[in-house]
């Protein structure tokens, strides 16, 4: 597998400060597709007019990960599609020697390690089997995922580990490299400072929690799983009501508010409101 056999599908979201330089890495000969989830035009136009190989769409509203990142496996000419954050850091030379590594493995899903997975391999072991893998940089196997592809139910977390758990439900492999490649964490999608998005982070973390629960297990063991949450949440929100402390009053209603409307089987319907993004 050569790297101009891969197509790299971003999916961006106030992302103006990393897309460049995780771009800026890889490889000339690769296409690039970027869902850009915040509508940006001037984005677009710069991205498309720096780089080659690479197109950007411009999404009327926010789809999410899941959603966006489909869109851009749909659109992808190779079988295999790399999906990676724009806060991800992946050297040319690295990525040559992922696709070397598992060039002649039978796999659906791969992916390398952030440092912090590097004690799960014993001895000299490059490839591990495991059961999922996080989602900021996993090359997917289109002819084996046979159209499976990310739940666009889900609007934020939990995706990968879904689309994992379908994977092995079915049969699939899903490998994990020893080659740690950089990732900031936290920049994809918005400042980690900006308040707007640590809103929109805890709504969709807790209700993506419920959701993923009961879609595997059924609803009485979702409800069991994150019941205690529910309750801390209730209870810290009101103690810093009362203390008035506004960012964690803000912090832990949003976690109430996503479970109680996953519980309540809503959509997730909750967006972060771009005007007061800093």
């Amino acid at each position: 597998m050569e790297t101009k056999d891969v197509t790299f599908v971003i999916v961006t979201f106030n992302s103006e400060k990393v897309i460049f330089e995780c771009i800026d890495l890889l490889p000339k000969e690769s296409k690039k597709i970027i869902i850009e989830n915040s509508n940006n035009l001037n984005l677009k136009n710069s991205l498309e007019k720096k780089y080659e190989n690479l197109s950007c769409l411009l999404m009327n509203e926010n789809l999410g990960y899941g959603k966006g990142n489909n869109i851009g496996i749909k659109l992808s000419e190779t079988e295999n599609v790399f999906i990676l954050n724009p806060d991800v850091r992946f050297k040319i030379s690295n990525l040559k020697k992922f696709l070397n590594i598992i060039k002649n493995e039978n796999f659906v899903i791969a992916a390398p390690i952030s440092n912090e997975d590097s004690n799960i391999f014993k001895n000299n072991q490059i490839i591990k089997e495991v059961n999922f893998v996080k989602g900021f940089a996993m090359l997917l196997n289109k002819k084996y995922l046979r159209k499976n592809y990310f739940d666009e139910n889900i609007f934020l977390y939990l995706e990968e580990i879904d689309l994992c758990k379908r994977v092995k439900n079915d049969g699939g492999r899903i490998l994990k490299v020893n080659l740690p490649i950089v990732h900031f964490g936290g920049l994809s999608h918005g400042d980690r400072g900006s308040e707007e998005m640590e809103k929109s982070r805890n709504w969709h973390w807790m209700w993506s929690k419920f959701y993923y629960q009961k879609k595997h297990y059924g609803y009485l063991i979702g409800l069991w799983s994150t019941l205690p949450n529910f309750l801390s949440s209730l209870l810290k929100y009101l103690f810093y009501s009362f203390t008035k402390n506004s960012n964690k009053k803000n912090i832990y209603e949003m976690r109430f508010f996503g479970l109680l409307n996953s519980y309540l089987l809503k959509k997730s319907f909750y967006r972060p409101n771009l005007n007061k993004i800093k």
